[in-house]
């Protein structure tokens, strides 16, 4: 059994950091296409992005910040929080087979609103820079060991 477990606003402190993982694959994008509407053919057609500075299918961007949304629902501040706001650049573009590591770090802690900001970086494999940023996120004041929820399969194509 998977669990997951919070970190509370008492336990977070400023420069504490949290990592999480993704690989994109060709069904991440697709999925992603499915579930947002972003049908743009530079994710989708292989004959059409082969024509783009990209020369292949990227991911979407706001899957990098999907990355950092698990990270923050997962990891820090972790099940309890509530996702208030982000703001990301992207920097570089994701392709299939790409690994995408998100780091988030405690920038600010405001204990009284119980107001905690992260800043987000998410790298490639190779180091290279691929998206930055910032999110505000309210943490939670009770501990939690909760079991992790179950994707269901799904099948593309």
């Amino acid at each position: 059994m998977n669990l997951l477990e919070n970190y509370t606003i008492n336990e977070l402190s400023v420069g504490q950091t949290a990592s999480y993982s993704k690989t994109l694959t060709e069904r991440d994008i697709v999925l992603f296409a499915a579930c947002s509407g972003d049908v743009n053919p530079v994710h989708l057609d292989k004959d059409y992005a082969a024509t783009t500075p990209f020369g292949e299918p990227i991911g979407h961007g706001m899957w990098t910040g999907a990355l950092v949304s698990a990270a923050i629902a997962t990891c820090l501040p972790g099940p309890g929080s509530v996702y208030r706001s982000q703001s990301i650049a992207f920097k570089h573009p994701v392709k299939p087979g790409d690994v995408v590591t998100v780091t988030l770090t405690v920038a600010e802690i405001k204990a009284r609103i119980k107001l905690v900001t992260l800043a987000c970086e998410a790298h490639n494999q190779d180091g290279k820079l691929i998206a930055k940023g910032t999110a505000e996120v309210i943490a939670p004041s009770e501990k939690l060991s909760i079991k992790a929820g179950e994707l269901p399969d799904i099948r593309v194509g």
